[in-house]
């Protein structure tokens, strides 16, 4: 899509207060452009930062927000009842989509292009990382706070970008990628694909997109993406994985102090092993994302020993594993894990650095569609964990609907072998863990809705009383 943008036009974001919204509305401010946003959210991180950078919210949906507005930005999650979406379509303002925008602002860039079901956060932060270490200047918009940055966009001097591209809506086949990165195709967003097949065509037509003189840099433990490149003509992919085909294979992986220490075997012309990397992370999962950053970085020209030093360095991504109480005691850590596949890895890799102790999971399911579409799939992906709190769904937007919750919670005290209990709110869960917890426990609260903030305002509480006693 062909945008003509002047400085003077006034750009109104609706649903400003999201990340990836958030992200485009401070990068669009510091390319000098006039922009404001509305958001039914009093009070987030991502708004604060908007604030911190001097652009005007609006804390309602009305349509006398856009007034004054020349170009209207929505996101996927925007309902076409939204009373501003409504207005600017009756005043026949433009309207453009997130990712639409962010092409624009990426037009003239080289762009390394993330996407993926599991770990493109992780991955973007990662690459964000090397190359702002490397002095590259990368222009960046990701889809978590990169707590080194601060912040999830940030708009660089250099010739480079990195982006997360959100594969939910198949926005990510609007960006041109110099370097693609794909780190797995999952059952997931079935209720905008309606088959998996259409999902993997996606993702054909995403790699495809990368040019010859491109790279595409995939996971070959992923069948659908070593499907992809098996039938795919061009010659521009790098393999990485435990697969012993791959280009790039992690080996001697050791788990110790909330660190990851391996080497990596390159199978390339020239066949070497890149020893001692310490990665500032846990979980083989992401043992595979700190491969993929590292390829980006090698692609680039990078030297070894920089990567190496971005990676050990690396200060993580906000809710992921986020450790947010600490004491001798137990662990509080919160995490965006929301699919079965996510919880798994996580639940995984706490249980090989924290063997020795009691597993928790808080686990808030998010939408109705999904918890459908893997009602199997959740009910197994627990057997890491030695207690799981239940909390109900949180519909994200969706039209609430009737769920049998206790039943829920008997299949996945079943499938995944341990006690479910059910709590129905931040009181109720903040009383549980209160009376019931003790020594020696690490817990980990997981979902994409307001888990977070529960969880954080619990530990805030038992700092609180730390501090007193």
């Amino acid at each position: 899509m062909q945008l003509n943008i002047n400085k003077k036009d006034k750009i109104h974001l609706i649903g400003i207060g999201g990340i990836g919204m958030s992200g485009i509305a401070i990068i669009l401010k510091k390319m000098g452009y006039d922009v404001q946003g509305s958001d039914i959210s009093k009070k987030n991180k991502n708004l604060a930062n908007l604030k911190k950078n001097k652009v005007k919210l609006f804390y309602r949906h009305k349509k006398e927000n856009i007034n004054h507005a020349n170009i209207v930005v929505i996101s996927s999650a925007i309902n076409k009842s939204n009373a501003e979406l409504k207005a600017a379509l009756k005043k026949k303002i433009l309207v453009i989509k997130r990712a639409d925008m962010l092409a624009h602002i990426i037009s003239l860039k080289k762009n390394i292009v993330i996407s993926g079901s599991h770990g493109k956060t992780t991955i973007t932060s990662l690459v964000s990382s090397i190359l702002k270490d490397a002095n590259f200047k990368p222009t960046i918009v990701n889809g978590g706070i990169i707590n080194s940055l601060k912040t999830n966009a940030t708009l660089g001097e250099g010739d480079w970008s990195v982006i997360e591209a959100d594969e939910s809506d198949g926005s990510f086949l609007k960006f041109n990628n110099t370097i693609a990165i794909a780190s797995n195709i999952d059952r997931e967003h079935m209720d905008y694909y309606k088959s998996f097949k259409n999902l993997q065509n996606q993702f054909d037509m995403f790699l495809d997109r990368t040019p010859l003189f491109g790279k595409n840099i995939i996971c070959l433990d992923d069948l659908n993406l070593k499907s992809i490149k098996k039938k795919s003509l061009k010659n521009n992919f790098l393999t990485y994985g435990f697969d012993s085909k791959a280009n790039f294979i992690p080996k001697n992986i050791v788990c110790k102090n909330m660190k990851i220490y391996f080497d990596l075997k390159v199978n390339l012309k020239k066949k070497f092993i890149i020893k001692n990397i310490t990665l500032n992370l846990i979980g083989k999962h992401n043992v595979l994302n700190a491969t993929a950053a590292l390829i980006a970085g090698i692609t680039l020209g990078i030297s070894i020993k920089k990567i190496k030093k971005t990676l050990e360095s690396f200060l993580g991504v906000q809710r992921r594993l986020t450790c947010v109480f600490k004491d001798k005691n137990k662990l509080i850590f919160d995490d965006y894990a929301h699919h079965p596949t996510e919880i798994a890895a996580v639940l995984e890799a706490c249980k090989s650095n924290f063997s020795k102790q009691k597993i928790i999971s808080i686990f808030q399911p998010h939408r109705f569609s999904r918890v459908k579409s893997l009602y199997k799939e959740f009910t197994k992906c627990f057997l890491k964990s030695d207690l799981v709190i239940l909390c109900p769904i949180y519909a994200a937007g969706e039209k609430k609907e009737k769920f049998d919750l206790e039943k829920f919670a008997k299949k996945i005290s079943y499938n995944s072998q341990n006690e479910v209990i059910i709590v129905r709110n931040e009181e109720n869960l903040n009383t549980f863990l209160k009376n019931n917890i003790c020594k020696k426990e690490v817990i980990i609260a997981m979902g994409a809705g307001s888990i977070s903030q529960w969880i954080r305002n619990i530990s805030k509480n038992l700092s609180n009383e730390k501090v007193r006693h």
